[in-house]
Formats: structure tokens, sequence, C-alpha cells
């Protein structure tokens, strides 16, 4: 038996794309699949949001571009982070699209130049003449998903430098500006969380009408029942004020279960169990009702377990916990449905 199973249901990335493909209305959809698919597994998303419409891939380096090439030929693919030169030589061979964000502009390859309205980390100040290969203009909205009116301010700026630019496809919208801001879909967006089905804003993805990709499950590996003043795990985080059943669940950090995640809530049988004591590296305890057999299902992700309340208990992102989770063969089961 695999320590966990997480199951990646290409049905639902489709409705997403649908969703937004409906949001975004004569805007292309660009799928970004960088960090393996926000740690969905970048081929299988890749090809079922093309398949849904999507007209462009984007990641952030061009190794992780170099194996989308292989499996989709002819497709756009941008390449959002920074290149060195070895890059660059790899882009035109493999025919791949550049961010370009400070000179010198490479030639022979296609460039998107990336001006700078307020994230204040890759960009131009101004934009500089334009050479023959460039074929798009970008920005990147900092606060889309917290603070619309600095994302409109943004844009202004973005509009107002594009202005006399014909022949270039202009995107700036990330999926919560596509979700929320009309104003920012230009030609194409670059979406990324909201294909995953997590909501950018920390909701329910419902809200938004995104259905959530991935199911993580793993099993109660053993249960026993505590006394009062008895504890479970490191540090003795838990101790017992009356008799509680713990079951212990195979799943810890170094499978993407984090340690701050103490406190958050799976599911057994249908019901939440709170996370108790500290995760360690290969194994968590809940707290159950009552005593369960081993082997019971839990589930970590999915099924109602929001990966949205995680972020919350452990004060970060979604697709943060999403790109921790460990799927290597070693340490879990990873299935691919499309539903």
């Amino acid at each position: 038996m695999h320590r966990s199973e997480i199951t990646i249901d290409l049905g639902a990335v489709r409705r997403n794309v649908r969703r937004l493909r409906s949001a975004l209305g004569r805007a292309q959809l660009w799928a970004v699949v960088k960090a393996d698919g926000y740690g969905h597994g970048a081929v299988d998303v890749a090809g079922a949001a093309l398949g849904e419409g999507a007209l462009a891939l984007c990641v952030a380096t061009v190794a992780e571009a170099l194996p989308l090439r292989q499996e989709f030929p002819g497709v756009r693919i941008l390449v959002l982070g920074p290149s060195t030169d070895r890059d660059v030589a790899q882009a035109r061979e493999a025919d791949l699209d550049l961010t370009v964000s400070e000179e010198p502009i490479p030639e022979g390859v296609r460039v998107h130049l990336k001006l700078d309205t307020g994230m204040a980390r890759w960009g131009f100040s101004e934009l500089p003449g334009r050479p023959v290969n460039v074929v798009g203009l970008m920005s990147h909205l900092a606060t889309a998903d917290s603070d619309p009116a600095f994302a409109l301010a943004q844009i202004e700026r973005f509009d107002a430098a594009a202005a006399g630019w014909t022949n270039v496809i202009r995107h700036v919208a990330n999926s919560a500006a596509a979700l929320r801001i009309p104003a920012s879909h230009f030609d194409a967006a670059r979406c990324g969380v909201a294909l995953y089905g997590m909501s950018p804003f920390g909701e329910p993805p419902a809200v938004d009408g995104l259905e959530p990709v991935l199911r993580w499950e793993s099993y109660v590996a053993q249960a026993r029942r505590l006394e009062p003043g008895q504890s479970t795990g490191y540090g003795r985080v838990f101790v017992a004020r009356e008799p509680t059943w713990i079951g212990v669940v195979p799943v810890g950090y170094a499978d993407g279960f984090r340690r701050d995640m103490t406190g958050t809530h799976v599911y057994v049988e249908g019901r939440p169990c709170r996370v108790v004591g500290a995760v360690s590296m290969d194994a968590l305890a809940i707290e159950l009702e009552h005593e369960v057999s081993v082997g019971t299902a839990v589930t970590l992700i999915g099924h109602g377990v929001l990966i949205e309340d995680h972020a919350r208990v452990a004060q970060t992102l979604n697709y943060e916990l999403s790109t921790r989770i460990n799927a290597s063969p070693a340490r879990a089961r990873r299935v691919v449905i499309d539903a």
C-alpha cells in the first residue's frame, strides 16, 4: 500500500479552462504550467488546457519548457523568467518565446518585452525602441488579488506605454485579474492558480466557479487511545485532557504536509478531524471521534477539504502548498483521471 495517493482530474482542468475563457471573452487564455503545473503535472495539465482552447503555455525556465516542446510541437511556449546566453540558444533551437526585462535584447528568437508597472521585480522602467523580433508586450500585476485599485493603476500605466505599438500581443492579467478585473484582459491572460481550481483570493473556489483538480488521500495506519496526560508526537505539543482516540497517518512534511499545518482539519468517514501534535517527517496525528479500523481512508485535500483552509492555517498561499506535495513514486501513488 502506498503512503498516500494523489489524484489529478483533467476533467476539472477542462471545466476551469471553460470558466476562464468565458470570463476573458475575446482575450486568449495562456495556461501557466510552471513548477510542474503547480505540482499537478505540467504535461498532463497542458494537454487538457490546450484541448479546451488555451492557446499558449507559460513556464518559468527554458528547462521547464523543453519537455513541453517535445509533447506539443507548434504551440507557443513563453518562458517567463530571465534567460542566460545558453537559455537563449536553447530557446532558438526549441522555437520558444522569451520574456526580456532588460537590454540587450537577444536576436533570432521571439521576444516579449516586460514593463515594470509596479511589481518592482523584473521589467523595463520604460519600453525601449522596438526590435523586429518583439511579438509581445507584458507586465505583472502585484495586487490583483488584494488591491484592485493599485492593479488598475498598473493597467493604466501599461496601456499608456503600449500606445502606438501595433501587431504585438499585450498581456498583463493573472488569474485574479482574469476573473475580476476586465480592464486587464487586453489580448491574452496568463492564468495559473485558477486553472487548477484554486482560488487566487483564498476563498472557496466555487465562489468564482472553479473546481479543484487535485485530491490527496492517505489512511489511518494506527489508531490508539490516549489517556488524560498522555501525548502524541515530538515535543508533547498535544496532551490529552480526556480519553482521546488518535489516528496516525503515514504522511508528513517530507510528503508535503507542512509542520505549520497542525490545527487544520482533514476528513475521516466524511467528518472533519483536527490535526494535532507536531507534524513529523513521515507521519501526522489526527484527533478521532471514535476508534476506527487500520486502513480507514483519510482525505487530506479534496472532497470538501479545501487547500485554501490548509493555507489559512499555515498562513501561506494555496499554491505554495500544492507545489510542495511530493508526488515521487517513492512517496506516493499518482493517478490521472479525466472525469
